[in-house]
């Protein structure tokens, strides 16, 4: 019995510096954290000048450096279409489907903008004329957007030429 009793009262050395090597890991990894916060926050490349144009940049638009603006770049020329409103091509028998259409066409250059409206009858007709042969199943998804886009620009292009159209926008589009 004396050996237990003799044994239990031992106990292990109790160990040094413990809070201090907790404080020694964690206040680098503390500070790396804000650091990065800060960084990516934009606080941080501000304070430091990072976000600031060149002198040379602000020198070549003939400014000093902290009134150099850029352009904000110019809208292209474009032609707002009315409201179309065409009946689809649907087989016999079944109801019909309508497209209601509002577009806008983008231009090449500013130019062509007189040329574009003098050429807006016909551009209707083309558009109303490729409405009508459609059929509602070729108008679902991005894809049948996307065709109709495509065709839309070519023929654009057809009904304005020697003008050039860039681009078909679509502010309204509704299949019933």
């Amino acid at each position: 019995m004396a050996t237990a009793a003799a044994a239990a009262p031992v106990a292990e050395p109790a160990k040094r510096g413990g809070k201090r090597r907790l404080i020694l890991l964690a206040l680098p990894a503390l500070l790396g954290a804000i650091a990065a916060g800060l960084w990516f926050s934009g606080v941080l490349p501000h304070m430091l000048g990072h976000d600031a144009k060149p002198a040379a940049e602000a020198a070549e638009a003939g400014k000093p450096a902290g009134e150099a603006k850029a352009e904000a770049p110019k809208a292209p020329p474009a032609l707002d279409l009315p409201d179309m409103i065409a009946n689809l091509n649907v087989p016999p028998g079944r109801r019909a489907s309508f497209i209601k259409l509002h577009a806008r066409i983008e231009l090449a250059r500013p130019e062509d903008l007189p040329a574009a409206q003098a050429a807006l009858p016909r551009l209707q007709d083309l558009f109303q004329t490729y409405l009508r042969e459609m059929r509602p199943e070729e108008l679902r998804g991005s894809e049948g957007t996307w065709r109709l886009r495509e065709e839309l620009l070519a023929r654009a292009n057809i009904a304005i030429a020697p003008a050039r159209a860039t681009d078909v926008l679509f502010t309204e589009m509704l299949v019933q």
